[in-house]
Formats: structure tokens, sequence, C-alpha cells
């Protein structure tokens, strides 16, 4: 009968590590995503300050510069954010951005098209799409870009 007794014991109290190691990780989890999500604000908040530029060429150079930064962040896996940043940078100066979206799409690590998504959502004046706007006309949304 002692023999159950430390038995159950041992496994109440196992259960009860389990349970509590489950709870720390929950809250760890938790505190993370938090301060990912407060990174990612901050460096949105930052990029912004800092403006984008306005003229055409140096449009095309500082998208050029911020996708090869962009590109090899990805490659070398240091940073998730700042590399998900310079896609954000390079999408702000596009002039479509949903294009260039479906491209990321297709070419960007998950993990850092997610934070890109967060970033995007930050910046209501990035303007993803044309989707609710009225403007899915018979002739196609590439014919609606020219304009």
């Amino acid at each position: 009968m002692t023999s159950s007794l430390r038995t159950s014991t041992v496994v109440a109290a196992a259960t009860v590590g389990t349970l509590f190691t489950g709870f720390i990780a929950k809250e760890q989890a938790e505190a993370q995503t938090s301060q990912q999500k407060r990174l990612i604000k901050d460096a949105v908040e930052s990029a912004q300050e800092e403006g984008f530029p306005t003229d055409v060429e140096d449009k095309e150079a500082y998208f050029m510069t911020e996708v090869a930064r962009g590109e090899a962040l990805c490659q070398d896996g240091s940073d998730e954010i700042e590399a998900a940043l310079c896609f954000y940078k390079a999408l702000k100066v596009y002039p479509q951005p949903s294009d260039l979206i479906s491209i990321y799409d297709k070419t960007v690590p998950k993990p850092v098209i997610d934070i890109l998504a967060e970033m995007i959502a930050s910046d209501p004046s990035i303007k993803v799409g044309r989707f609710g706007a009225g403007s899915g006309s018979e002739n196609g949304s590439q014919h609606a870009i020219d304009d």
C-alpha cells in the first residue's frame, strides 16, 4: 500500500511540475510575442520618421538597396525583423504595392513575410490592393494601374 501511495505522490508531483512548466512556457511565449510586436511597431515608426525618397531616381536606388539588404538578411537568417523592415521600406516606394507583395509572397521566407504583414497592417498608408474599392472593372486590374 505504501508503494502505491508513493507512486501516486510521484505521479501527482510530476503532473503539477508539467503543468507549471507548461504555464511558464506559455507566459514566456506570450512575453516574446508582445516584445516582438513592440519591436516591429518601433521599427515601422522609425522608418516613417526617417522618411522615404520622393524623386523617381532616388526611389529606384532606395528600392534596389533595401531589397538587396532584405535578401542578404534572409540568407544569413540573422535578423528577421530587420529583413522584413527592408522589404517594408522597398514596398513604401514601389508604385504598385500589391504586385510587389505577390512577389514577396513567392520569394521571401514565411517568418519574414509574417513580420512584414504586421508592418503593413500597422501602416494604413500602404494600399495593398483594390479589394472592396469598387475598381473591379471588366478591363482587369492591370489596366486600372496605368491610369
